[in-house]
């Protein structure tokens, strides 16, 4: 995939080999359980990301200032979970090896699953943050282990112990919940405590997984699996930005289904997103 010429966009201008920060999507929503079409999210993005501003007002930067390059969409095996999990994994690995930070468009949130455990190889310390509506930490969904419903608890059992923090949480199990309160370091229904985790995480490697649904559907109702009860646009720029200052490595952004906003403005939304995650990356590379 890293030999495929990169997609030039206003902001993102660089080659392969001199870029930093190297942006790929994953069309995948092969577990949807719900609304599919997350597998538009990438096509989306790059349709829309024209009309925004390289320069963040939250943040004070410019994506002009740094070197990104944007290898386009993984091909996958559709059809075969497993292929797809282990593409993802090897594909990740060697940009890895290569000394870049990743910032990969979803598709549905089990993509984050082998981008994790690619990090991992590198990073046995990693913390993740999860930016979600929704625990995803059952133990399995509808018979399956490997499940957008299933995707943190994976991410879980490769993890060190305490090295999940979760916020926005406002749907699950009981059970998730439960599991949440004993392992995890969740916050329910907000983004209260980013500062506190920050600090907490201190110098440690720092992976960011933003399922877009933690955003209000009023705000964001392009997506497959949307909650009533979530945060604001503003609260999530100022959640992100009280990261900046981590040694982040990697992040994603999923489960933008583009098709179920006839208005644009869910991916409009997601493309801002996009762009203060790919800023809070780059800036490690000052």
């Amino acid at each position: 995939m890293k030999n495929q010429t990169p997609k030039t966009h206003e902001g993102i201008f660089s080659g392969y080999s001199e870029s930093d920060v190297v942006i790929f999507g994953i069309p995948y929503d092969g577990t949807a359980s719900y609304r599919p079409g997350a597998r538009f999210g990438p096509s989306a993005i790059r349709e829309e990301i024209d009309g925004i501003e390289t320069y963040s007002p939250y943040l004070d930067r410019d994506l002009g200032d740094y070197r990104i390059c944007d290898l386009g969409d993984m091909p996958l095996f559709f059809g075969d979970t497993k292929k797809v999990l282990e593409n993802i994994r090897y594909e990740t690995k060697r940009i890895i090896e290569d000394h870049k930070k990743t910032v990969v468009i979803g598709g549905e949130h089990l993509i984050t699953l082998p981008l994790i455990e690619s990090y991992i190889e590198k990073y046995p310390d990693l913390h993740v943050i999860q930016f979600d509506a929704h625990a995803d930490l059952r133990d399995e969904f509808i018979g399956e282990k490997y499940s957008h419903a299933t995707v943190m608890r994976r991410v879980f059992d490769v993890l060190l112990d305490g090295d999940l923090w979760q916020f926005g949480i406002r749907s699950g199990t009981r059970d998730e919940f439960e599991f949440a309160d004993k392992y995890t370091n969740i916050n329910r229904f907000s983004l209260n405590g980013v500062k506190e985790a920050a600090y907490k995480i201190g110098g440690a490697p720092v992976y960011i997984t933003l399922d877009i649904d933690v955003l209000d559907p009023s705000t964001m109702p392009g997506t497959g699996t949307p909650e009533a009860g979530g945060i604001t646009f503003v609260e999530l720029m100022e959640g992100i930005k009280a990261l900046s200052g981590l040694n982040i490595v990697g992040a994603d952004i999923t489960e933008l289904s583009p098709h179920y906003d006839l208005s644009g403005v869910s991916t409009s939304v997601a493309c801002k997103a996009l762009r203060e995650l790919l800023l809070v990356l780059a800036q490690g590379e000052d």
